[in-house]
């Protein structure tokens, strides 16, 4: 059963639970529509992870780099910009995912192929009213 916002409110409890329950995969793929609130709910995870940087979408950079409290790296991927997969090998996206600190992907699709074994599935879906679905899905290899 999916999490369901109703409002930004629902924001910060819904991160903790994500984190409590996918913690053991470093991965995580954000899939959703164009607004559907990818960025700002990994704004909530960085939050709830102690980032003491700005959260931003890294849709122009493809990576931006997060520090927390106790000096751990988080990395934020935006695949949206990307022509193919070749440029995210090229940015070494899987020395990335294999440094066991936690990425976070919009648009994962674009990379498919490069999924690593294990990952966590994040679909963040919005209806008209502003209420955010999120649908969650590990896979461990």
């Amino acid at each position: 059963m999916g999490l369901i916002m109703q409002s930004i409110d629902d924001l910060d409890d819904v991160a903790r639970r994500l984190l409590d329950e996918g913690r053991d995969c470093t991965v995580w793929l954000f899939e959703g529509e164009m607004g559907a609130g990818k960025t700002t709910l990994i704004k909530a995870l960085c939050r709830a992870l102690g980032v003491v940087s700005m959260v931003q979408s890294p849709t122009f950079s493809i990576v931006n780099e997060y520090t927390t409290r106790t000096g751990e790296s988080i990395y934020h991927f935006d695949c949206y910009r990307l022509r193919n997969e070749a440029e995210a090998l090229d940015i070494g996206i899987e020395e990335y995912f294999d440094s066991g600190n936690f990425c976070f992907i919009e648009w994962p699709e674009r990379i498919a192929s490069l999924w690593p074994p294990c990952y966590y599935r994040v679909q963040v879906t919005a209806d008209p009213t502003g209420r955010r679905s999120v649908e969650r899905e590990k896979i461990l290899a």
